[in-house]
């Protein structure tokens, strides 16, 4: 008998026959609206998700209301890897940045799948350790880096986890992504347009120069991108 096709997901491609057969009888198809809470920190995550398109964005909220974007999820990973392999408690918030569509399995399911598979329980610590050193990287770059810098970074970022350089974001999402306040937005994406970079209107972003924004970017997309290609070295990115 042929083997199963996979959805299109870096996790889902990188899993042998056998660990991907434990969790296959279990994936559903979920579309991933923009704005969509998956999970508020201190909440159990009843369920992993997978991205075939789309972003989703962990978060933490501040004392004074703020939310602060610390890393992304998209069609190379997995949402939830660290809760399948114990505690489910939520320890930040997650929504989704860029519409799309993904799997999604109960964390208890794949946490017993885990039990049964000591290579998937590794590709889960693998992919949750890639997050992991996303989050550590993007605490210093918001500490140390210019705003411009630092959308260039999480527009290059998404553009490789969505496979589009056409993304919708608003302005508030903007501020969470860059660590910074609405007001400055308008000015650094006014910045990067007039330097022909990307194309800014109402909320529609659209890279039109890789390299030059490349160039504009902070080491931490070079540093990122180094660490998923070590830990998980995803099998569908363009």
């Amino acid at each position: 008998m042929a083997p199963a096709s996979r959805p299109p997901n870096g996790f889902l491609a990188s899993l042998s026959e056998d660990d991907f057969e434990l969790v296959r009888p279990h994936l559903k198809t979920v579309d991933l609206t923009q704005d969509l809470v998956l999970v508020e920190v201190d909440e159990v995550l009843k369920r992993a998700y997978l991205p075939h398109r789309g972003v989703i964005s962990l978060i933490v909220k501040l004392a004074r209301g703020e939310h602060v974007h610390i890393a992304m999820v998209g069609r190379d990973s997995i949402f939830g890897s660290f809760s399948a392999l114990g505690d489910a408690t939520a320890l930040n918030g997650a929504v989704v940045l860029v519409p799309g569509v993904a799997s999604t399995v109960d964390i208890d399911r794949l946490h017993a799948a885990a039990d049964q598979s000591a290579s998937l329980r590794n590709e889960l610590m693998r992919h949750g350790l890639a997050v992991y050193a996303q989050v550590q990287q993007t605490a210093g770059c918001n500490a140390a880096h210019t705003v411009e810098s630092r959308l260039a970074r999480c527009l290059l970022q998404m553009r490789d986890l969505s496979g589009s350089n056409k993304l919708i974001l608003t302005q508030e999402a903007i501020a969470q992504m860059i660590g910074a306040r609405r007001n400055s937005v308008s000015l650094v994406a006014s910045t990067l347009q007039q330097a022909n970079y990307i194309h800014y209107s109402r909320g529609h972003i659209e890279i039109t120069n890789l390299e030059g924004l490349g160039k504009t970017s902070c080491e931490c997309y070079a540093q990122v991108k180094a660490q998923y290609d070590r830990l998980i070295r995803p099998r569908i990115l363009a």
